[in-house]
């Protein structure tokens, strides 16, 4: 991938087409995981790719294409929540939740589970959300989480030791109440 990145630093079209491809589907699981909306997952991965392709001509491969490709989804992110939180949000509907509720789908397989994983880790501090997703979830190694998240590969280990202590926790809480009732 870090090849391709610089041959489209270069100019190559394919090689732009080949990393896009490549990478898409990481860049838009990391960006909903951090917190995105997941309708707006979609557009946030787009931004990601048009913001890497205008600095494309900035990246020397020190790290590969796809640590530096997460770095700038993480920006990303964070200017979409900045720019979110600025501006006031409406609604149509007189009781907005109850809609968004019956939108959602119900009968698909393992959406129950989705749905509690998702709970389980918007409960974690964002700091070990991220490393726990970055390396559990996404499969980057630790000493890429530790660069995208720009802390040291201990600072990533430690947070995921944490976050996998307190989502075990969590479960087994979870599974204690659910069997006694």
């Amino acid at each position: 991938m870090t090849a391709w990145a610089l041959a489209a630093r270069g100019g190559d079209a394919e090689a732009v087409e080949r990393l896009v491809r490549a990478l898409h589907r990481d860049v838009r699981h990391y960006v909903t995981f951090l917190g995105a909306d997941p309708q707006s997952a979609d557009d946030l991965a787009q931004d990601t790719f048009l913001r890497a392709l205008g600095s494309l001509h900035r990246f020397e491969g020190r790290s590969s294409a796809r640590t530096w490709l997460l770095s700038i989804a993480r920006r990303t992110v964070v200017d979409s929540i900045r720019h979110g939180s600025s501006r006031p949000r409406l609604s149509d509907a007189e009781d907005w939740e109850a809609a968004a509720e019956r939108a959602q789908p119900r009968d698909l397989p393992g959406f129950e589970e989705g749905v509690a994983l998702l709970d389980l880790l918007d409960t974690l501090p964002a700091d070990r959300r991220e490393a726990f997703v970055l390396t559990q979830m996404l499969g980057l190694p630790y000493a890429e989480a530790a660069a995208v998240s720009d802390c040291p590969i201990g600072t990533v280990r430690s947070r995921v030791a944490r976050a996998r202590t307190s989502l075990a926790r969590w479960l087994a809480e979870a599974e204690g109440t659910s069997g006694a009732a």
